[in-house]
């Protein structure tokens, strides 16, 4: 997926905030695949075991179960049609997720090769703070953070002061 580019700002801001919020003792659930970062989780020492792919807009049975803590979901729901849907089926107590911000001065992202990595929402924090709340959500800790590219011209700079991604903890009401 990231050809060995991986998004180490991202992971280490990720990383960071997960352990100021979920201990090593408890099991998550990681929406999506086996990735670098769910890796990461676990050579950290974080319990961690993902969903096999399937479509989340079709298919919640996965988080439909009590035997995890912690539900994980980074860079998930802007690729799903309805994110409403999961976020109302997880039956953990604590939800951890990130995502990408809208930009005003880009577009959403459209892989032109793979249509699982193509962004159908990409949410203003508002709008992603709603729809938690209206799945039955209580945001406990958020921040936002840029992730700056190494160009020049006028989007690599706005992409150093513009924050890009939005992170938050989360407990069920």
């Amino acid at each position: 997926m990231y050809e060995g580019k991986f998004p180490k700002k991202r992971y280490h801001h990720t990383l960071r905030f997960l352990n100021e919020v979920i201990s090593k003792e408890e099991k998550i659930l990681d929406l999506g695949v086996p990735n670098p970062f769910s890796e990461i989780l676990t050579k950290e020492g974080f319990n961690v075991t993902n969903t096999h792919g399937q479509d989340l807009d079709l298919e919640t049975e996965a988080v439909k179960t009590n035997d995890f803590d912690v539900v994980t979901a980074f860079e998930i729901f802007e690729h799903l049609v309805s994110p409403f849907n999961v976020l109302k089926d997880i039956q953990a107590k604590k939800l951890v997720a990130s995502i990408p911000l809208k930009l005003w001065f880009a577009s959403a992202y459209k892989s032109k090769t793979d249509k699982w990595d193509r962004h159908y929402h990409e949410f203003e924090d508002w709008q992603f703070d709603w729809l938690l709340e209206k799945a039955g959500w209580r945001i406990v800790k958020r921040e936002k953070f840029t992730n700056p590219i190494k160009k020049i011209g006028i989007r690599p700079f706005l992409r150093r002061i513009t924050p890009r991604y939005y992170l938050v903890y989360a407990e069920r009401i």
